[in-house]
């Protein structure tokens, strides 16, 4: 029987660094996206992953949500050139 992978895109690894999918989220933040819709665009990862994945970035302490914005921490802000 074949089973479909499913195929997360976790932002923050279980050490707290972000992964690839995490940076791609952070760049698109630097580069002047603001909302999950303008990540979404800019990476092509899915509006729910950006969803979930800018969470994650919040939590990590990576990324602060303003009202319905997003913007980097300094934290987040030194991962990203």
């Amino acid at each position: 029987m074949l089973q479909e992978a499913v195929i997360a895109l976790p932002c923050v690894s279980p050490d707290g660094k972000p992964t690839k999918s995490g940076i791609a989220k952070l760049s698109a933040l630097k580069s002047g996206a603001s909302t999950p819709k303008a990540v979404a665009d800019i990476t092509g990862h899915p509006l729910f992953r950006v969803r979930s994945g800018l969470r994650e970035l919040v939590n990590a302490g990576f990324v602060k949500q303003v009202d319905d914005k997003y913007q980097l921490t300094p934290e987040g802000d030194k991962l990203v050139p």
